[in-house]
């Protein structure tokens, strides 16, 4: 059991993440997952003070992340996790930065002091004033085993288009970040909310990011017959309308889900709220 004053300053395991003030919404999200059983990867999180800490050169706190490291190797994602970031009227997605196959403990350090410059770009001040979140950016920090997907791709358990109640899922071959960055045109499906497919249709997949030996990602050429044809079969529809109806049970209605395939196994990257 940790302490009020060793949570607001020490990594914890996700599983341990649950104050906001500390960890930000999206540790906090991980660890609710992890408490209730849900599939998530494992890893730590960095409360707001420690990552301030490594970021002003603190150099013992940095030490102390550092050995983290090692319980997450070969390859980490280091993720955004702002207090406030996320709620049911804004979403800091694609404004706070995630770097993905991360490799060595240098490049993890790296990629915290970016994470954290991330929430300070001229976008990232002005959305936080056209949301109304007050002061600072206060940011910590995700770090989690990497997935390294063969599918992967988004699900919201209320289609975002026109508000029906039934799973709406994009997807795409290789990690989701490929869909976030706008890098293909996904494959779409509707599910009813007992499963049923209602409607399925294929995007143009014509490349996937992938993880690199050098601790990078990379775009990659898609064969030529898996570019126009769908990359979820119906065991893993079902498989992810059974994880959309445990999501539900655990955050409630309206949800944005992250998912992954690896090795036939499904992950679940993050949980959120649909934002109006």
């Amino acid at each position: 059991m940790h302490s009020a004053a060793d949570r607001a300053v020490k990594a914890v395991p996700l599983a341990a993440a649950s104050e906001d003030k500390f960890y930000g919404g999206k540790c906090v999200s991980l660890g609710v997952a992890l408490r209730a059983g849900l599939p998530a990867p494992d890893g730590y999180a960095l409360p707001v003070a420690l990552v301030s800490a490594i970021v002003g050169g603190d150099e013992s706190a940095a030490a102390e992340v550092k050995a983290l490291f090692e319980k997450l190797a070969p390859a980490m994602a280091v993720r955004s996790s702002a207090v406030g970031e996320d709620s049911d009227d804004a979403s800091f997605a694609g404004l706070h930065l995630s770097v993905l196959n991360v490799m060595d403990a240098d490049s993890m350090m790296a990629a915290i002091a970016d994470v954290h410059a991330s929430a300070h770009t001229a976008e990232a001040l002005a959305y936080r004033q056209k949301m109304g979140v007050a002061g600072e950016p206060a940011i910590a920090v995700v770090l989690q085993q990497q997935i390294l997907s063969e599918v992967a791709g988004v699900m919201f358990t209320q289609n975002p288009l026109n508000g029906a109640s039934e799973r709406y899922i994009e997807a795409s071959w290789g990690l989701g970040e490929a869909i976030v960055a706008g890098l293909v045109v996904p494959d779409s499906f509707r599910l009813a909310n007992d499963g049923g497919i209602i409607q399925q249709s294929a995007g143009e997949k014509d490349i996937k990011l992938v993880a690199t030996a050098d601790g990078l990602t990379a775009e990659v050429e898609v064969e030529a017959d898996k570019i126009e044809s769908l990359c979820l079969n119906a065991q893993q529809l079902q498989q992810l309308h059974d994880l959309a109806a445990k999501c539900e049970a655990v955050y409630g209605e309206k949800i944005d889900i992250e998912w992954a395939f690896h090795a036939g196994s499904l992950y679940l990257l993050q949980c959120m709220s649909i934002t109006r």
